[in-house]
């Protein structure tokens, strides 16, 4: 990860900062929360109306657009060629430039350290999270807690695009999350960011340590599971396909079973 303040030569000051996730090629920028619609840049100053200061990628993205030298422009060739660039690359365009555009009087600045406020708000970030049944998620923060959010209780007044969400057993169960956690993503297209997601649904006293010592305990592969039935995979297999015993999870390379599961059989 590479991070930018954001400085404004006219105010003289700090505005936010700009953060770059190199694998994933995504921007996320973080406004300082004493902004107001006056002082914070115009593309972020309905957010900040709203006293949202975590701007989504999207949005973060198109400020960066702004910024950089157009992908379609007619002598795109010759000028990353003049710049020793083999492809196109807005963020190592956005550094040559510094960020400076006609429009406003904001540079980019690259640092080495985070902001306090940067990290303090990385704590409310998404650790990791689980698809349940129905259209409910199960969401573990950074600071430790976890928080059950059941999506059909918010329309888009809450979380846009909710129902291509919620219509689409498919686009559900591909979520996964975002670059540095600061937001979920379904179908790498349709975001819900940390921040709102930290004032969903109910917090529930299990955490993420919880979640993997269940895993780490009670789950195990194939191999495991004949050592613990003391059988032989054609013994498995049979138990299996005589419905038995039930995987948690099957593939082509092993299943995956839950202890308890397979507890059932030794009694």
């Amino acid at each position: 990860m590479k991070a930018y303040d954001i400085y404004d030569q006219e105010l003289e000051r700090s505005l936010g900062t700009l953060l770059y996730y190199e694998k994933s090629k995504t921007f996320v920028v973080e406004v300082m929360d004493d902004l107001d619609e006056w002082t914070a840049p115009l593309l972020f100053t309905p957010f900040v109306k709203r006293g949202i200061y975590s701007i989504c990628r999207e949005a973060s993205y198109d400020w960066v657009k702004e910024r950089v030298i157009p992908s379609g422009r007619q002598n795109i060739g010759s000028i990353l060629s003049n710049h020793h660039l083999k492809e196109y690359d807005e963020m190592k365009l956005l550094e040559l430039s510094q960020g400076i555009c006609s429009q406003d009087s904001c540079c980019i600045r690259k640092i080495q350290e985070l902001p306090e406020y940067v990290q303090v708000r990385a704590s409310h970030h998404v650790r990791d999270v689980v698809a349940l049944g129905g259209r409910a998620l199960l969401v573990m923060f950074m600071d430790g807690s976890t928080r059950r959010i059941d999506l059909l209780q918010y329309d888009s007044s809450v979380i846009r695009d909710i129902s291509k969400i919620t219509d689409h057993e498919h686009v559900f169960r591909s979520v996964e999350v975002g670059a540095g956690g600061h937001f979920i993503t379904f179908n790498n297209s349709i975001d819900i960011q940390a921040e709102l997601l930290y004032t969903l649904g109910e917090e529930i006293p299990f955490s993420a340590e919880d979640l993997y010592f269940l895993i780490e305990r009670n789950v195990l592969d194939t191999t495991e599971a004949c050592d613990y039935l003391a059988c032989s995979r054609q013994n498995l297999n049979y138990l299996v396909k005589n419905e038995q015993i039930q995987p948690v999870k099957t593939s082509g390379n092993g299943n995956l079973y839950l202890r308890g599961e397979l507890q059932k059989n030794k009694w």
